[in-house]
């Protein structure tokens, strides 16, 4: 395993901390794990991916890169510019949290089923600063029915925490984000 070393509040200067992929290996609930990322379902994961993006305004104006996705999982990445920083010159937490929707929404979606948010919640662990790379690391945690749960984690590029945030999903019964051959779905095309 790839380490990190960064000091952390109670452990010292040497403490380890994992990457986003580590972290998400180590988070993955069993029966993400059992599946894996086996072909079909990383093939089907990119898909939805690269559907999605292709109409993410947003993502696309707030300069977030999505990193990876997997099966019931997602890496985004965005930089803090500027134009994100409040009046206390710290990045606004509005801003941190639509990273971490944009993670939760890549990673439930990796179904190919259309799922939005049911709800969520998050906490500020510290603030991000201009220049700062934040990374949004997230997990299915539970998928049962229709609904779902999922954690993500940002942290800046010091492998620091910034936030903690957990969605909930709700799956919209007979709606793929793409067809089972790669293209749009006319239905969900806006």
């Amino acid at each position: 395993m790839r380490e990190r070393r960064a000091a952390v509040e109670g452990a010292g200067p040497n403490a380890c901390i994992p990457t986003g992929q580590e972290l998400i290996a180590m988070l993955e609930p069993p029966h993400v794990a059992a599946v894996g990322a086996e072909p079909s379902a990383q093939s089907r994961a990119e898909r939805v991916r690269d559907r999605m993006l292709a109409q993410d305004h947003a993502t696309k104006a707030l300069g977030m890169e999505i990193v990876a996705v997997g099966p019931g999982t997602s890496q985004v990445r965005m930089a803090v510019r500027q134009d994100m920083l409040n009046g206390f010159a710290i990045c606004h937490g509005g801003l941190i949290t639509t990273l971490a929707d944009t993670a939760f929404a890549y990673a439930c979606n990796t179904y190919n089923e259309v799922t939005v948010a049911s709800g969520l919640g998050i906490d500020f662990i510290a603030p991000a600063k201009l220049g700062d790379v934040l990374e949004a690391t997230c997990v299915e945690r539970a998928l049962s029915g229709r609904t779902g749960v999922y954690d993500v984690v940002v942290s800046n590029q010091r492998a620091q925490r910034v936030a903690l945030f957990r969605g909930r999903s709700y799956r919209i019964k007979g709606r793929a984000v793409v067809d089972t051959m790669g293209l749009e779905t006319p239905d969900n095309h806006a």
